[in-house]
């Protein structure tokens, strides 16, 4: 793939699949867990992704719907929003330090019909949010919830990833030839500071505008190699999408 290939792409998720078509085997995204570092390839990233895609329609999402997104980095995170977008939704990522407040702003103000959320840490300020707005309809652990009583269900992440990976990914295909550059992708909320979080809706085409600069920057810096990047910044805050980076 040529850097020039990153802005002409139509949407996000069909980058990422393009991408993954092409790297294979080849590591996408690793973690530390239990002290030993664990690469996820591309090639199981994208059934993952796609296999969640089917499994949040399966669940009634349909086009344009909102999905609330909370978890700390990890690879889970890409994944979840790769395929809410694949999922024909929208993503909106929120900070693992909101308070139960923000959590219902965020979902009333959203609408946000299904939420993912990494773990009990982090559900235990979010489950009140859904319990008083009744907006959400189903809350997916990345880990094993409790969840004590609610209006929405309660699903576990990897009981989501199961499935026929081939009619997945044909879906997905299906559906994505339909989204192009200037359909939304994600809703970011500011922090706060100032008032109430406000949500900024940004499409595909401005985000790979991002992705785009940044292969050019990281390329002239490294070249097209096998570097790895160290996640920092929160990605909520910084949606940084690796749909298309690989240097």
């Amino acid at each position: 793939m040529q850097i020039s290939d990153f802005d002409a792409a139509p949407n996000l998720v069909a980058l990422f699949l393009q991408r993954a078509e092409e790297l294979g085997d080849k590591p996408f995204l690793t973690a530390k867990r239990e002290g030993k570092w664990q690469s996820l390839s591309w090639r199981d990233a994208a059934q993952r992704v796609c296999l969640l895609a089917e499994a949040l329609r399966g669940l009634g999402l349909e086009d344009g719907d909102r999905v609330m997104l909370v978890s700390e980095n990890r690879p889970e995170w890409a994944l979840a929003d790769l395929a809410v977008m694949a999922a024909g939704c929208i993503t909106t990522p929120a900070y693992t330090t909101n308070t139960e407040r923000d959590h219902a702003h965020i979902l009333e103000n959203s609408g946000a019909r299904a939420v993912i959320v990494s773990d009990q840490k982090l559900a235990n300020p979010l489950l009140p949010a859904m319990v008083r707005t009744s907006i959400a309809e189903h809350i997916i652990g990345i880990e094993p919830l409790r969840t004590g009583q609610g209006n929405f269900r309660c699903h576990l992440w990897s009981d989501l990833l199961q499935g026929d990976a081939a009619a997945a990914r044909a879906a997905v295909d299906a559906r994505m030839a339909a989204v192009g550059r200037r359909d939304p992708a994600c809703i970011i909320y500011t922090s706060g500071t100032s008032g109430a979080p406000r949500g900024v809706l940004l499409h595909h085409g401005a985000i790979l505008r991002n992705v785009d600069g940044a292969a050019r920057i990281l390329a002239d810096d490294f070249g097209w190699g096998d570097e790895r990047f160290l996640s920092f910044l929160p990605l909520s805050h910084a949606l940084e999408h690796t749909a298309g980076l690989h240097l």
